[in-house]
């Protein structure tokens, strides 16, 4: 088994479990006999983890802290399947080093950004996700941040941890109500669509922006409608939430020009990706009283969150929690095993993500 530039796994124990010995494996487009060698970045569901060492030889990330860069280039040179989630890079100069043997980047999440599509692409390497298991755990959060966001539940909460609140007024802590105001969706895939279906409870309008429109029988269905110009959306939204991909056509979609379109009072939503929108004129939007406030469970440098942000009375957020359910959790690890089961027994993953295509 290949282990160049490794330290030997005895020495490595302190830090990773790993079920039983792996064999030479072949790489990929044929039924593997025995058991292939799955490096798991982060620590999962405990359900999920059992049952990964029963079907496979695995290395698990006991203690969940983010591997170094040089820890996953160690990871990547001795495995048949790398899962990586999120807080992993997995660049072209990373997939290079799994030379002949990874077959398989199995992600644990919907969101493949973080991965080189195309380099994975030219060395024939499968790239799987899990899509559909998040959907309505972060549609759900949307939604609390678009009550709260309007109703100002951060800055009420943070009167009465205070012992600031004075007593019920009529004019106090006056929010706005969700009836008959408009929400502009951008991105009306599953999450957006999840999002749409909750917003007509609340009697919310519904627009909605994507590169194409959708069938006329799901816009029925979530009584959305289309709008095709981006700026055009954002002029006519009361508040405004994100469900688009980043990629390098929607970073910083959001920026200076198109936060001065919205009207005054508007509120902002992301539980996508941090790059969709210019932090720093999305800040200045808020303290200029421009935007009524922002319900943020994405930034750009996460962990760190600007202290601005933190500061300002009417910005909800959240610790990248949208799809943080044990639920959503453990049915994400059952859709990666489903795809490793599948490639090991030489079929394509039914998760393959389609520009991974080999």
């Amino acid at each position: 088994m290949c282990s160049t530039g490794l330290t030997k796994r005895s020495e490595r124990r302190n830090r990773f479990s790993m079920s039983s010995t792996a064999s030479d494996l072949p790489p990929v487009n044929r039924r593997i006999e025995g058991k292939p060698l799955v490096f798991v970045t982060r620590h999962l569901a405990p359900v999920v983890e059992e049952r990964m060492s029963e079907l496979f030889d695995v290395v698990l990330n006991r203690d969940d802290k983010p591997l170094s860069r040089q820890e996953l280039i160690e990871a990547v040179a001795e495995c048949d399947v790398l899962v990586p989630t999120v807080t992993d890079r997995i660049d072209a100069e990373l997939i290079e080093v799994g030379g002949d043997r990874l077959g398989l980047i199995a992600n644990f999440g919907a969101g493949v950004d973080h991965i080189d599509l195309a380099a994975a692409r030219d060395r024939k390497i499968f790239v799987t996700n899990t899509p559909g298991v998040f959907t309505d755990d972060t549609a759900d959060l949307t939604m609390a941040m678009i009550i709260g966001v309007p109703r100002r539940i951060r800055e009420g909460t943070g009167l009465i941890r205070r012992g600031e609140w004075t007593g019920w007024a009529p004019t106090a802590m006056l929010g706005r109500k969700l009836g008959g105001k408009v929400l502009g969706i951008v991105g009306l895939g599953r999450i957006g669509q999840a999002v749409a279906h909750r917003a007509r409870a609340f009697g919310l309008e519904v627009l909605y922006h994507n590169r194409n429109p959708l069938p006329a029988a799901v816009e029925n269905m979530h009584g959305a409608t289309y709008v095709a110009d981006l700026d055009e959306l954002i002029s006519r939204s009361d508040i405004l939430t994100l469900h688009c991909p980043a990629s390098p056509a929607t970073k910083g979609m959001i920026d200076a020009r198109r936060i001065g379109l919205m009207n005054e009072g508007t509120s902002l939503i992301n539980t996508a990706r941090a790059d969709l929108v210019d932090q720093e004129a999305m800040i200045e939007a808020l303290y200029s009283g421009h935007l009524a406030g922002a319900g943020l469970d994405v930034f750009p440098e996460e962990p760190a969150v600007d202290q601005r942000l933190l500061d300002h009375p009417n910005v909800m957020t959240l610790p990248h929690i949208g799809s943080a359910t044990r639920e959503g959790r453990e049915a994400s690890g059952e859709k990666v095993i489903a795809n490793i089961r599948f490639w090991i027994d030489g079929h394509r993953p039914p998760d393959q993500v389609l520009d991974a295509l080999v």
